[in-house]
């Protein structure tokens, strides 16, 4: 009940007009003031007239005003800033540290917003606004949707530059780690990412013009060379990886981690190291031509690589499948650079104080199609547009972060319905 006091008050979802303290003087809410996530006044910054008298403070928000004492706010000097002590019910007077009063004013919840509220935080389904989100004006979902994709690419941003404190600062060792996760997808991504700090790049660096090597680094630490093989190649590349093992002081992650229950055959992971060593053969530092040229077309030139001519005929050790290419689908390629090249070109715009990186990290989404999930295609299907990838991932933002939370109170679409109703 307090949040959606704080809501109300926040909002000015109450009758304004009537407002006023305990002793029956006008209340006139210039600005309501800075909503405070932290401990303290509920409200910082607010400014309100009080009987002609302008105040500037804070503001303490509860459902009874006897919450204040039951809370020890008497108690607590921060809260003697406190010019307006706001409540559903007034019954009893609070007072500051020394003993002041402090002016106690009452709100009203209007009926329509606390049913509206009551509607959404008590549903069964996950998003019940999707119903109604075709009434919310579309300048008003296309600003919510830019403040979404900020707020997904800010998270992604602080975990990167968590990977590049443990990293001392190597920006291709912490695009290198990041690509190797995004490619194992949502099944194996953090198989693939424990395989990459297994696995320094430097080590893949070295020897990038033999394919061979790469893929023994990359099976052998992944653990998929440690049981005994009939098949040549594999035990061609055992005999490779275990010199090399010995040469780096490698250690391999366990294989069974690596998972390929419920996953299509072109997504096993052999199938995924094979290509990812195809990559890295083919190109040295990735994250330098990122930096030097974000267009999606030369990004996806890049991804443009083959796997080796075993790897054409087998998903895995040892079984023979149909000769197929086995190259990076487009839409995978798109995935990749949604999720690896776009983040940690943002990240690096803000570490570095350098707005043009961050400002073509959002070009790039914005040039990149939109995605096909179940989150887009729930939003899609109930009328919302999406044009690009920056649209697709604002709306996976909401879904995660707001929908499946039930953090309606922060969502805009929910404002502006209950500003409807």
């Amino acid at each position: 009940m307090e949040r959606l006091l704080q809501y109300v008050w926040k909002y000015r979802l109450y009758d304004g007009a009537g407002l006023c303290t305990a002793e029956g003087l006008p209340v006139t809410v210039i600005d309501p003031g800075i909503q405070n996530p932290d401990a303290g006044p509920d409200f910082f910054n607010a400014k309100i007239r009080i009987d002609g008298a302008v105040w500037a403070g804070c503001v303490e928000i509860h459902r009874k005003a006897s919450e204040w004492h039951a809370h020890r706010h008497d108690r607590d000097p921060a809260y003697d800033a406190v010019i307006l002590h706001v409540v559903e019910e007034d019954d009893t007077p609070v007072r500051r540290t020394n003993g002041e009063i402090v002016r106690t004013a009452v709100i009203r919840v209007p009926d329509g917003v606390r049913e509206h509220m009551a509607w959404l935080l008590s549903r069964d389904t996950p998003t019940p606004c999707l119903g109604r989100i075709r009434e919310v004006e579309p300048v008003h979902l296309s600003a919510w949707l830019s403040a979404l994709v900020s707020e997904r690419l800010e998270r992604k941003t602080d975990a990167i530059l968590q990977l590049l404190e443990r990293h001392d600062g190597d920006w291709n060792e912490v695009f290198y780690i990041t690509l190797m996760r995004n490619f194992g997808f949502a099944t194996n991504s953090d198989a693939f990412e424990w395989l990459a700090e297994s696995l320094p790049f430097h080590c893949i660096r070295k020897h990038r013009n033999s394919r061979l090597s790469v893929e023994a680094l990359l099976f052998g630490q992944a653990g998929l060379l440690a049981e005994a093989c009939d098949d040549p190649y594999c035990r061609l590349l055992q005999r490779e990886y275990a010199f090399l093992q010995t040469k780096y002081g490698l250690k391999p992650v366990e294989g069974f981690l690596f998972r390929k229950l419920r996953t299509r055959p072109v997504n096993f992971p052999h199938v995924r190291l094979a290509q990812l060593a195809a990559i890295w053969s083919a190109n040295d530092t990735l994250f330098s031509e990122i930096l030097e040229n974000s267009r999606p077309e030369m990004l996806k030139e890049r991804f443009d690589v083959s796997v080796s001519d075993y790897w054409e005929t087998h998903y895995h050790f040892g079984a023979a499948s149909p000769k197929g290419k086995k190259k990076i689908g487009a839409a995978t390629v798109y995935l990749i650079l949604i999720n690896t090249a776009v983040p940690v070109l943002f990240a690096c715009g803000k570490k570095k104080r350098l707005p043009e990186y961050a400002a073509r990290a959002l070009q790039l989404l914005e040039d990149l199609p939109p995605e096909r999930n179940s989150p887009v295609k729930m939003f899609t299907e109930a009328g919302v547009e999406v044009k690009n990838a920056a649209d697709t991932q604002a709306l996976i933002q909401l879904r995660r972060e707001y929908c499946e939370k039930k953090k309606c109170l922060y969502c805009r679409i929910a404002y502006h319905l209950i500003r409807k109703q």
